[in-house]
């Protein structure tokens, strides 16, 4: 995975990555612009090859969930 700072102010599909909001076992956490819905969310970064296993699969897909709207 790139340095944090290499996804600021790249885009990423349809997001604009503005700024880092924090970081964690699991990723890094960024504030993005979701340009056609014109609104700010939270996009994850994991690191390469982090989904490969089954229970970190789980945990992520948890920590989505639980995740206030």
């Amino acid at each position: 995975m790139a340095a944090p700072s290499h996804f600021i102010g790249q885009r990423l599909g349809r997001y604009r990555i503005l700024d880092e909001i924090g970081a964690g076992g699991m990723g890094v956490v960024y504030r993005a612009h979701d340009e056609p819905l014109e609104r700010d969310v939270a996009i994850k970064v994991l690191p390469a090859g982090t989904l490969a296993d089954e229970a970190v699969r789980k945990r992520f897909r948890m920590e989505a969930w639980l995740s206030p709207n």
